[in-house]
């Protein structure tokens, strides 16, 4: 299997939007939770810690909410190398990653992806269908 690349061009206004999803993100790696090395001291600073913003499609035009994953390097090139949205993924997904995997699949079955709120509610029936069976812990299966 070749490596994925990325695909389509950055937006003039990146820095912003990359600015934007890091605060959201608290300025923390929403996978393993380190803090933006940039962040701190020189004396603090973990050098794999840098956040970035990665496009889970790897495409850098497609800058929808599901699509902005703030991660550290480490978690970046992890995430990059393992998980590719377009293939079926048969395990429940992290906790960190199931709005962004529901907003994924919300997309490609034409539903209102775009809109974080209505994902969020609608996610255990989203992953239910995209995943067919995998339920996670305490939740249920819709009637």
């Amino acid at each position: 299997m070749s490596p994925r690349r990325s695909v389509g061009e950055y937006p003039p206004d990146w820095e912003a939007i990359a600015a934007r999803v890091k605060e959201e993100a608290g300025g923390c790696c929403l996978r393993c939770g380190v803090t933006d090395a940039y962040q701190l001291s020189i004396e603090e600073r973990d050098p794999g810690a840098g956040l970035t913003v990665h496009h889970a499609d790897l495409n850098p035009a497609n800058n929808v909410w599901w699509n902005l994953l703030a991660l550290c390097q480490r978690c970046h090139l992890s995430f990059q190398a393992r998980v590719v949205p377009e293939q079926a993924y048969l395990w429940e997904h992290s906790a960190w990653f199931k709005p962004f995997a529901a907003g994924y699949y919300a997309s490609t079955m034409g539903l209102r992806h775009g809109d974080r709120g209505w994902v969020e509610a609608h996610m255990v029936e989203i992953l239910i269908n995209a995943q067919g069976k995998h339920v996670g812990p305490g939740e249920r299966r819709p009637a």
